[in-house]
């Protein structure tokens, strides 16, 4: 059968250019940011390297700046979806600014499982008019565990911002199948802004995300998750992150980022998980020494297998009641 492009709904046609408007917008950005934030020195060493080199972070200012024109654009094209996309993005940019502060004076994680919740309040707004309290508050609350789970699972060049993408077709590609443009506004235009990151971030990096990079993207899978009803899809997507937050905290409990003991990187360039500490998704693959490039290999196909299942679920599951 032959494919006529008339035939494509206008809301998904806007989608799109949501998500190539922020892919332009963060591919625009990310060199010139990369070398403002080197000459500032915000800077970290990639300790995952024999040489050690110095990275510039908090690139996923890039990101939050992609997404936020993407999302104005759509808001701009399509008005009468004001309200919903607003307040996604206003959770979202609230989410970012957290994950600057983090960046800058590391915030507990008491605290930041606090502020993050804060920043997810005003999903309420928009949340079903039948629904309880008890599912209005678990809104807020899914943000601050989504976002803290995107941010845990990292540390390797291009991981957080390469399951980002995956997580964000996948996401994209089930809106679509369950005829949810409105919603795939909002994945395509992170969507898009991962990819032009990613560019960046893959190894060898030139530029790590930071927590303002990888809390958005929880907190963009849990705004998703609620307002276009694909709780359950949400949830296999975010299966490798949930996996990994589970390890760590069964075997550590809430442990501070500066009390992990990191990765050992050998003669050969390999990675080996240290024979103490907490155990973790990057731990149980690190079973072997290998090439950094392999583990984030072998992470993104397991995040494409959860991903292939989230999208297998649009086609038999019908939307979420509320």
């Amino acid at each position: 059968m032959a494919f006529y492009p008339a035939r494509i709904p206008t809301l998904l046609l806007i989608s799109i250019l949501c998500g190539v408007v922020s892919f332009i917008t963060t591919n625009f950005v990310m060199p010139r940011l990369i070398k403002k934030l080197n000459d500032a020195n915000v800077v970290g060493k990639d300790i995952h390297k024999l040489s050690k080199p110095i990275i510039a972070e908090m690139g996923g200012i890039g990101i939050l700046l992609g997404f936020t024109i993407g999302m104005m654009f759509g808001i701009f094209i399509y008005p009468s979806l004001k309200l919903g996309l607003s307040i996604v993005l206003l959770v979202v940019l609230i989410v970012g600014i957290i994950g600057m502060v983090d960046d800058l004076v590391q915030l507990s994680s008491k605290e930041k499982l606090i502020f993050l919740f804060i920043a997810g309040l005003p999903l309420i707004l928009i949340s079903p008019p039948e629904v309880g309290l008890i599912y209005m508050l678990s809104m807020p609350i899914s943000v601050s565990i989504a976002s803290n789970l995107t941010n845990m699972l990292a540390g390797l060049n291009g991981v957080e911002s390469g399951l980002g993408v995956i997580s964000m077709t996948s996401l994209t590609v089930a809106c679509i199948v369950m005829g949810k443009y409105d919603v795939s506004i909002i994945t395509f235009a992170m969507l898009g802004a991962l990819l032009a990151f990613l560019r960046y971030n893959k190894i060898p990096s030139r530029v790590f995300p930071g927590d303002v990079g990888t809390l958005i993207i929880g907190a963009t899978i849990a705004a998703v998750a609620f307002i276009g009803r694909v709780k359950i899809i949400a949830l296999v997507i975010l299966l490798p992150n949930i996996i990994d937050g589970f390890l760590k905290f069964y075997s550590a409990g809430v442990v501070e980022r500066q009390n992990h003991k990191p990765t050992q990187v050998k003669e050969d360039g390999t990675l080996q998980a240290p024979p103490e500490g907490f155990k973790s998704l990057i731990r149980m693959i690190l079973r072997k020494p290998m090439k950094e490039k392999t583990v984030v290999k072998i992470l993104w196909t397991i995040g494409v297998f959860f991903g292939l299942i989230g999208i297998l679920l649009a086609f038999i599951l019908p939307l979420d009641p509320i």
